[in-house]
């Protein structure tokens, strides 16, 4: 039965993909015609295209796959313009926060900074260059003048955002905590023992950049209580349980100077530091746990249409 279950959770996820590829991808190349005419229907046919199949892979991830993606920490409010910073372990990471934006009513509205090679792929790079997300190569003087222009045309057009930052850069593995360990030590900083060091440069043109289009930041932990998956293994029903904890901080009460700003990150990564120590002896985030869970009707209905979520019995 386990077995079949794990086929059963691939098929479905292979058969997504070939949805994301074959029917959205198609979609946003049409959705091409009506940008000279009208930009804000081309983003609500691309935005409709996001919400459709990142909605999608939570309501796999959850209720086909039944994992239980346990919420602690700040309750935030929907539907607001937020830069959420996520420590970056895994694929995985992804379909995780893609859960975290479901509860928020933005999953239509997520972007991410991504690798610049991504954006080649079909299926998900096509899809997120349809949805203005900002593909970086890791050298600021490369990349910052096209995510100022990025960041000039959401402010400009009034693009709703929630914007997805791993500020480490790359995954967490034993040789990049190595060499990450060794940057530290090098350097004076606080060496880290789960998580790697944070590169502030885009968290600082971020909040200068996009200025008061953004309400909040989003600091959000994750941790996975058994083995740290693949995208695959949540797929493969191998997942039971994530954590997740989110501190939710108003950008207006955030340090100025850039300088202030960078140290503000590095106090959040202490912090993160702290609290994985923690789960690593609890095997749980501290605090009560957010009652919503995911229904399918909402994915069914806009997320500008959708109250806020209780805990009433999954549809």
């Amino acid at each position: 039965m386990a077995a079949l279950e794990r086929i059963y959770g691939l098929g479905t996820g292979v058969l997504s993909f070939l949805y994301l590829i074959f029917v959205l991808n198609s979609i946003q190349m049409a959705s091409m015609l009506v940008y000279p005419f009208s930009r804000p229907l081309f983003r609500g046919i691309n935005r409709w295209c996001a919400r459709s199949i990142w909605g999608l892979w939570v309501l796999m991830g959850e209720l086909q796959n039944k994992i239980e993606v346990r919420f602690t920490g700040d309750r935030v409010p929907q539907r607001e313009n937020a830069l959420v910073l996520p420590n970056h372990q895994s694929m995985a990471d992804i379909m995780v926060v893609l859960c975290l934006n479901w509860r928020c009513g933005r999953l239509g509205d997520t972007k991410f900074f991504v690798k610049d090679v991504i954006k080649y792929f079909p299926g998900f790079g096509w899809g997120m260059k349809f949805l203005d997300c900002i593909f970086v190569k890791r050298d600021w003087a490369q990349d910052k003048e096209g995510v100022r222009r990025l960041f000039e045309k959401y402010k400009a057009e009034n693009i709703p955002i929630f914007l997805v930052s791993f500020l480490e850069g790359t995954r967490l593995t034993k040789a990049k905590l190595e060499a990450a360990q060794k940057f530290a030590k090098d350097r004076g900083m606080m060496v880290p023992e789960r998580t790697l060091v944070p590169r502030t440069k885009g968290f600082v043109a971020s909040l200068e950049g996009l200025g008061d289009h953004l309400n909040a930041v989003y600091d959000v932990t994750i941790a996975y209580p058994d083995f740290t998956p693949t995208l695959v293994n949540c797929f493969e029903r191998k997942v039971k349980r994530i954590e997740v904890n989110v501190r939710r901080f108003e950008v207006r009460e955030l340090p100025t100077s850039e300088e202030g700003r960078a140290r503000w990150v590095f106090e959040r990564y202490r912090e993160k530091e702290a609290l994985l120590a923690a789960f690593a002896d609890e095997q749980r985030f501290p605090g009560p746990e957010w009652p919503e869970r995911v229904r399918v009707l909402d994915w069914l209905r806009p997320e500008s249409r959708r109250q806020e979520m209780t805990s009433a019995p999954e549809i």
